[in-house]
Parts: structure tokens; C-alpha cells; sequence
């Protein structure tokens, strides 16, 4: 990894270059492929810059094609619906005429109403946990149990994680963009861990990966630089494609976010 924290926040402080449009840099990552997670994170900026009074609800996007680092990345912001309340915009990621991502993003308001959150899983606090560097998240990370996704043994398709960016910056939708950002990094690493021989640093050696959508859902505020619990697993991979999706939850306990995500996982050789 070849960026720190101050690398991202730079990356997604985006500047207007047009009529709804906004561009960002690309972070050095020692590859020629714009990290999916950045992408995430420049469009949640992108939403919160265009529409200040509402805060992003969900966000879907679609991956047709790999960006190159070599340029900056351009997000055109189509406003389809600003209600009082909820709000609904496009957001097209492109360099020149090739298009990078395609975004669907949903926009709320605070509001009060009844309340429920789904407990954690029971899997002990960070103190329990194993610290764990990963590439491309450039903050603390703890693995429960000391799960290594680079490891070739087999295990379940499961991941919990804890984090925090303790020197984070004040702002809430810097929080969700920081968050974005992390939850594209493990789950394709995730659901290979069933399989004997295969690995997160299979990509690129033996596997072609590539996430070809993701989509988050934020349900709560919440802080990333204080502990959040991220629980994770994948319940199916098939026909070149591998499915997960996780759960969020603040240091209370609390439910904040949703993430799903499906990837291409194919094999460099096929079959004879």
C-alpha cells in the first residue's frame, strides 16, 4: 500500500469542474486498476456534496468496466427526485467517454419513529481481537480469532473485523465514505475460504477477480474513529461468481450499516 489516511481524505475531497460534475484523484495503490472501494467512497462525496441537507440512505453501483490510476476519475450527478425528505440521484463514474461505474443513491433526512437494531454477533471486544494490516485500509484493523484471508487453509465463508481511524476526520459523511471504502476490500477473500488452495492473494496468481456490484445501506450514524464491528460472510460462490454481504455495528452495539456485494472469480486456466 503506498497511501496513508491523509492519501484517501485528499482523494475524496472532490472539486466541481462543471455543471454537476465533480473529479477526484486516484490513490496510489502499486497497480494500474482504481481500487473499487475509492470509487465507492468518491461517489458517497459526490451524493453528500449535491445535496447538503440530506445525509446518503443506500448506495448501489455497477462496475462495467476497471478505471486507470493514470487519470483522474469525473462524476457526472443527475438529480432524479429532492423531495422534503428523501431525495434520489444518478451518479456516473467516467474518464473521457469510457464509463468507470454506475450509481444508484438514495438520499434521507434525520427522522425519529420506532426502534429496533439486531444484536452482534458475540465475538468479544477489540482487546480479544488480532491486529491485522490489510492493504488499502490505512487504520487500525483487529482479526477476530486472527482470521488471515491470505492463509490457504480452509475455513468458513465468514469474516468479523474490528476498526477504527482514531486520528479520523469530524465530518459524518467523510465517516460513510471511509466505511465505503473499507467494506469492498474483503469479501471476495471472504467467500474463498472454503476452498483448499485459494485465497485473497490468489488474485491476479491463479483467479481473475473483479467486484461487478456493490451496494451499502446506512442505517444509523455512527463514527469511524471509534470501534466498529464488521461481520461478514459469503453464502454462495457459483458459475464464476461469488456472493456476500456483511453487518456493521457502532461501538454501542449497534446496527449502522449493510453491505452486499457480487464479484467475478475465475480461474486464469480453464479446464481442458
Amino acid at each position: 500500500m503506498a497511501f496513508d489516511l491523509p492519501d484517501l481524505l485528499a482523494c475524496l475531497d472532490l472539486r466541481s469542474v462543471g455543471d454537476g460534475v465533480m473529479e477526484g484523484s486516484n490513490l496510489d495503490i502499486g497497480y494500474h486498476r482504481v481500487f473499487g472501494g475509492q470509487i465507492l467512497a468518491q461517489v458517497l462525496m459526490a451524493a453528500a456534496a449535491a445535496s447538503p441537507g440530506k445525509s446518503v440512505k443506500s448506495i448501489t453501483v455497477l462496475f462495467p468496466r476497471e478505471g486507470d490510476t493514470g487519470q483522474p476519475m469525473r462524476y457526472r450527478v443527475i438529480k432524479t427526485h429532492d423531495g422534503r425528505t428523501f431525495g434520489t440521484m444518478e451518479i456516473t463514474a467516467h474518464q473521457g467517454d469510457k464509463v468507470i461505474a454506475v450509481a444508484l443513491v438514495s438520499m434521507h433526512i434525520a427522522e425519529d419513529g420506532p426502534y429496533h437494531s439486531h444484536a452482534p454477533p458475540e465475538v468479544g471486544g477489540p482487546a480479544d481481537a488480532v491486529a491485522y494490516p490489510l492493504p488499502m485500509i490505512p487504520w487500525e484493523v483487529r482479526s477476530v480469532g486472527g482470521v488471515d484471508l491470505a492463509s490457504e487453509a480452509v475455513g468458513p465463508a465468514s469474516l468479523e473485523l474490528w476498526m477504527r481511524a482514531a486520528d479520523g476526520p469530524a465530518e459524518g459523511a467523510i465517516h460513510q465514505a471511509l466505511l465505503a471504502h473499507a467494506t469492498d476490500l474483503t469479501l471476495i477473500g471472504t467467500a474463498l475460504r472454503p476452498f483448499e488452495g485459494l485465497s485473497q492473494a490468489s488474485s491476479t496468481v491463479s483467479l481473475h477477480t473483479a467486484v461487478t456490484s456493490h451496494s451499502l445501506w446506512f442505517h444509523q450514524p455512527f463514527r469511524l474513529d471509534d470501534w466498529v464491528l464488521i461481520a461478514q460472510h459469503s453464502p454462495l460462490v457459483a458459475h464464476g461468481r461469488a456472493f456476500g454481504r456483511g453487518d456493521v455495528f457502532g461501538a454501542a452495539g449497534e446496527l449502522v450499516a449493510s453491505f452486499a456485494q457480487e464479484a467475478m472469480v475465475r480461474p486464469m486456466v480453464g479446464p481442458s
